[in-house]
């Protein structure tokens, strides 16, 4: 990341120092985090050696077992193979994989029931403790993130990444868990419930319960179902939550027991916007994949080198993935897409009726490129598929489900791609990207919060270079890269 003078512009709080109440926090790190600051340099933060080193757990279950974990987790969130130095192959926060799973087993599972921390490296799930009596049939996921690394990269900017990228990984298990099992996903569950049904200590006691380990805070979990099953009752999060605490990770050098300020407001931050005391247990809705997504579809899927994004994909396409996004959840952002080509346009879903309604013509891709940390080549790519939504003064809750459901309908939307036979890469770090205002509306109500740059491959037969509006253009022009502050060059995002 380049080195600018203006680092320092907003004040960084002491060690011990208060944080301000929330809504006030949350306000002001969200402004913080879409400003022009960059963050400080940090010091490298490797990535430490997987912490959960219980024995090692045989991939073998009861005779019959209706869910293959071997394969879910090898589609979803297992280190994809000849690639070192890297887990998930479609990360959105920048490669530094903050994302830990903890599976929670019940019987018809390829694993005897028990608790499991699961390591993506080694594709091996260690197991933590028992389950309880009389759990019922499958797997549910908590997915918590370990922060250290991503707040050591992004400082500031790094707890939406955090949010985004458990989505990703909310997708990614969905997806591969859908073709042969009942999946329902909870983005919204109590982050306290979570870590108690993982039998993790909650944030706030996590480093005086197992001092020397880092902290991981729940933010959505998944639950898999074997056919035939009741997919429809509540997860038995309770019943996990009333076990005892499983086992304890292994204390390591480094890891932190009084942590920089920054990274401690980050968990603080976190672990507030994870809080749902109104409705604990959370709401779950059904997922699915699309039709023409395979598991070799799963398999392929790899943020493109951004060289590699500059064919604009055709309208018909566009309309597939923008629906595909749009259709994920009922809740979180809203979507539209920036195409390119020889009549470039803003486009959003044509109400009512599949394909695209020309929201604003011009190009909008060079404002995007400014605005998402000053990544150049998106300005010549193809198209970017964009969530956005949450407004300045969001709540809690529309925060964190504004993040999740974006990285959660990326995932999906790449999984997509992939299986259309697009290219893409996900962008997560956007600044001063109020794309409302930009359209001539209110300001501070409708930024963006995640995106897609898709591309069409060279090679691929019958996609024209300029897709056609599919409805006539409006009055309103799209934002032009002179209404977009100054930002630094460099690639935010790492491949």
């Amino acid at each position: 990341m380049p080195d600018t003078r203006d680092r320092t512009a907003t004040p960084v709080r002491a060690a011990g120092a208060a944080l301000p109440a929330a809504p006030d926090l949350l306000r002001t790190a969200l402004a913080d985090a879409r400003s022009p600051r960059v963050p400080e340099l940090s010091p490298y933060a490797p990535e430490r050696p997987f912490p959960w080193n219980a024995p090692v757990a045989a991939n073998v279950g009861e005779p019959g077992a209706a869910i293959d974990l071997d394969r879910v987790l090898r589609l979803s969130l297992a280190a994809p193979a000849g690639a070192p130095g890297r887990l998930r192959p479609v990360p959105s926060a920048g490669a530094l994989h903050p994302v830990r799973a903890h599976l929670l087993l019940g019987p018809k599972c390829s694993l005897p029931p028990g608790r499991y921390a699961y390591d993506p490296r080694t594709h091996r799930a260690h197991l933590r403790g028992p389950a309880p009596d009389g759990v019922p049939p499958g797997a549910l996921v908590v997915l918590a993130v370990a922060a250290s690394r991503t707040v050591a990269h992004y400082g500031h900017r790094a707890w939406p990444l955090l949010l985004l990228d458990t989505g990703h990984a909310a997708a990614a298990l969905a997806l591969a868990g859908a073709a042969t099992a009942g999946v329902l996903v909870s983005l919204d569950a109590d982050g306290s419930l979570l870590s108690a049904a993982a039998g993790l200590p909650d944030a706030p006691d996590w480093l005086s319960t197992w001092p020397g380990t880092e902290p991981e805070l729940p933010l959505a979990a998944v639950r898999l179902t074997p056919p035939g099953g009741s997919s429809g009752t509540e997860p038995p999060l309770n019943a996990w939550a009333a076990l005892p605490r499983a086992s304890a990770p292994t204390p390591q050098p480094g890891a932190d027991t009084t942590p920089p300020p920054e990274l401690a407001a980050a968990r603080h931050l976190l672990h507030r916007i994870a809080q749902a005391p109104g409705r604990p247990g959370g709401t779950w809705h059904p997922a699915s994949r699309p039709g023409e997504v395979t598991d070799e579809a799963l398999e392929a899927r790899r943020s493109a080198p951004p060289g590699e994004l500059n064919r604009p994909p055709g309208n018909e396409l566009l309309a597939r993935i923008l629906a595909t996004a749009r259709s994920v959840r009922p809740d979180g952002p809203s979507w539209t897409v920036a195409a390119g080509g020889a009549a470039p346009a803003l486009y959003a879903a044509a109400p009512g009726e599949p394909g695209l309604d020309v929201r604003a013509t011009g190009d909008a891709r060079p404002t995007l490129a400014h605005w998402a940390a000053g990544q150049r080549w998106l300005a010549t790519s193809g198209a970017v598929l964009l969530a956005h939504g949450c407004p300045e003064d969001a709540s809690r809750a529309t925060v964190r489900g504004s993040h999740l459901v974006a990285g959660y309908a990326a995932g999906t939307s790449q999984a997509h791609a992939t299986a259309l036979g697009l290219r893409s890469r996900p962008i997560g770090s956007w600044q001063q990207a109020d794309l409302g205002a930009a359209l001539g509306d209110t300001p501070g109500r409708d930024w963006i919060v995640h995106g897609l740059a898709l591309g069409a491959p060279a090679t691929t037969p019958g996609i024209p270079a300029t897709p056609p509006a599919t409805s006539a253009p409006t009055p309103a022009t799209p934002p032009t890269a002179s209404a977009a502050p100054a930002a630094p060059s460099g690639e935010e995002e790492r491949p």
